[in-house]
């Protein structure tokens, strides 16, 4: 701050269990007397009372010279808009051109039939002897990681989480009652078809402290598919490009930026957001032929649960910045 021909700043130094009083205090004055540096004409001798070394320490200098002032000032305001604006000015000209532009967007979509279907179980025990409640849950996790066994669960697949061990407790009559150590674990298993799936949940028998968590179906060439889409996509931005110059009477120059995220600056566009076609009001399209179903129920509930192994849809886009002639 510059007030009435003299520079004030601020510094300061932290505390930590092992800090030395007379090095803060350098420290402290060290960093003062950095911003003084920077102008043109050195700080005048200053005495300083000795202060604790974390509180902040003011320095000042006469700044008599109004030119000098005046070069400081100048100075102190562009970096302080330099500081707030910069980084997203920076990031906007990374983003967005300058120069005549299109932005596109193209998609990838697949549809694929799953071919592993994932079982997560949940073995939960609670007892006052920790001890008894961990082995009871080690006995499940033994006997459910033998039936993975027996039916085949796809290789890499089964998971084992490490136990988890705290204190169980119920509310009576308004108070919090400690009725022992909770000691569970997570298990989890994919499996090449409904039917080995089906037969895990027969032989299961699960009750109370063995529960199905959740049963998913995947696409085991997940990994690999995307990466088909985000070729596919990339390559329909190109085509859009073309298709968009061509009608406005202008060619492409070259590719200016390629992300997966949406720009978020211009056009008011949200990152990872489009607008859609579900924004357009289309006429419906005739019923596609029914995709073969498989129904998988869980035991060990009030109620039957039941997941269908429908198709899964896999989508990934792409958005591209091409530079175009302003038509000079």
């Amino acid at each position: 701050m510059i007030k009435d021909g003299r520079l004030y700043v601020q510094a300061g130094a932290g505390i930590v269990y092992d800090s030395d009083p007379d090095k803060e205090w350098d420290e402290t004055m060290n960093k003062g007397r950095a911003l003084f540096r920077a102008v043109a004409r050195p700080p005048r001798a200053c005495e300083f009372p000795r202060a604790v070394a974390c509180a902040a320490a003011p320095l000042a200098v006469s700044i008599q010279d109004k030119e000098y002032r005046m070069k400081l000032l100048s100075a102190l305001l562009w970096s302080s808009l330099l500081a707030t604006m910069a980084p997203s000015a920076w990031a906007q000209a990374n983003t967005i051109p300058s120069q005549p532009h299109l932005l596109v967007k193209g998609q990838g979509t697949r549809t694929v039939m799953p071919d592993r279907f994932g079982l997560q179980l949940n073995i939960e025990e609670t007892d006052m002897d920790a001890d008894a409640a961990r082995r009871r849950v080690q006995d499940n996790v033994a006997r459910v990681l033998a039936l993975f066994k027996q039916h085949k669960a796809v290789d890499g697949s089964v998971r084992a989480d490490n136990l988890r061990i705290g204190p169980a407790t119920r509310y009576e009559q308004n108070r919090q009652v400690f009725i022992g150590t909770r000691v569970s674990r997570q298990l989890r298993a994919s499996f090449a078809s409904v039917k080995a799936m089906q037969d895990v949940l027969g032989a299961l028998k699960a009750n109370e402290n063995v529960q199905v968590s959740s049963l998913a179906p995947t696409y085991s060439g997940e990994v690999a598919l995307r990466r088909e889409l985000k070729g596919e996509a990339a390559a329909k931005t190109r085509e859009s490009a073309q298709g968009l110059a061509k009608a406005y009477g202008t060619q492409l120059r070259g590719l200016y930026s390629i992300s997966d995220v949406a720009p978020n600056f211009a056009y008011g566009i949200q990152a990872g957001s489009w607008p859609s076609s579900g924004d357009l009001v289309t006429p419906p399209s005739p019923p596609s032929p029914e995709a073969p179903m498989n129904s998988i129920e869980t035991t060990g509930s009030r109620l039957p649960e039941s997941i269908e192994a429908g198709p899964i849809t896999y989508t990934e886009n792409v958005y591209a910045i091409f530079l175009i002639s302003d038509g000079t």
